[in-house]
């Protein structure tokens, strides 16, 4: 358990750059998408390849873990989209409620009885929430957008929990991204058509800190994410997860100067999200040291 902690939140603190680069890279969110899939899908199959971990699947088995590949693009894409129509804090911030989605969808999904604590401590990170929407309504289009990007990462997670099941997690990650390249690809025309765009090549910065998204925050990310749900519950992920929020404001405040854009209900909110946070790892831990006194 120990372990699987350390892999989630290292995972957690790789996560908290994503949304930096995001706002660095110059493409819209689509385009940054898409290259972010398709560096990582190349990087993976040579280096998966070159390990032998790479495992060929059925045509059947492909086909929930592609679906859950979709998810997780459509999850990137609202969420750059949040980015670029808004800001990095909140586009964050908005991720947390993930936790929230997680403690509705878990339970209908895998069909168990919900969790009257986990919907609490996800009811005080909806609070943090709309303390925090209340501060600007010029935000309100990259809010809609963060809170639907939210729902489509914990569709992602659940999803995932009943896949590492079956397979390795190596395998899952590569089929899953690269279907969802594969769907991105195919209505490419349609969305470029919807939202054009001046090039679709990036600059020598934004290929420096796609490699970094794509290596760094996306391969390694996934990796030990999906080790630590081996052992952790979905939504204990997905609540660790909202100390992304944490990591990401700090690096906006210092690279992108955004503190001078938000007031005290955003730190009100802020603090209502580590709040519940904190309560869920004690919590946990101490369900953990119960289990381990009555074995």
């Amino acid at each position: 358990m120990k372990k699987a902690f350390i892999e989630l939140h290292l995972s957690v603190f790789l996560a908290g750059f994503t949304g930096i680069l995001g706002k660095l890279i110059t493409l819209n969110e689509g385009m940054l998408v898409w290259y972010r899939l398709f560096i990582t899908v190349i990087t993976m199959f040579f280096l998966f390849r070159y390990q032998g971990t790479l495992k060929k699947l059925s045509w059947k088995d492909i086909l929930p873990i592609g679906s859950t590949g979709v998810v997780v693009a459509l999850h990137w894409l609202f969420f750059y989209g949040s980015i670029k129509y808004a800001n990095v804090s909140i586009a964050v911030v908005c991720f947390s409620l993930t936790s929230l989605f997680t403690a509705i969808f878990d339970p209908l999904i895998n069909r168990r009885r919900f969790d009257t604590v986990e919907m609490l401590l996800s009811l005080l990170t909806l609070g943090g929430i709309l303390l925090i929407f209340h501060f600007d309504t010029q935000y309100r289009t990259g809010i809609i957008l963060g809170i639907i990007s939210a729902m489509f990462a914990a569709l992602f997670t659940v999803f995932n929990k009943r896949l590492i099941k079956r397979f390795d997690t190596k395998t899952i990650t590569f089929y899953e991204l690269s279907t969802g390249l594969a769907v991105l690809t195919l209505f490419a025309p349609i969305y470029l058509h919807m939202f054009p765009v001046t090039s679709l090549l990036p600059g020598t910065m934004d290929w420096v800190y796609l490699l970094i998204l794509s290596w760094a925050c996306t391969i390694c990310m996934y990796l030990l994410s999906m080790s630590a749900l081996t052992k952790i519950s979905p939504f204990t992920v997905n609540l660790c997860f909202n100390l992304e929020p944490v990591y990401s404001i700090v690096m906006a405040f210092v690279i992108f100067h955004e503190n001078k854009y938000l007031n005290p209900a955003f730190y009100g909110g802020l603090a209502c999200i580590i709040l519940s946070v904190i309560l869920q790892m004690i919590r946990v831990t101490w369900q953990h040291k119960k289990l381990k006194a009555t074995a």
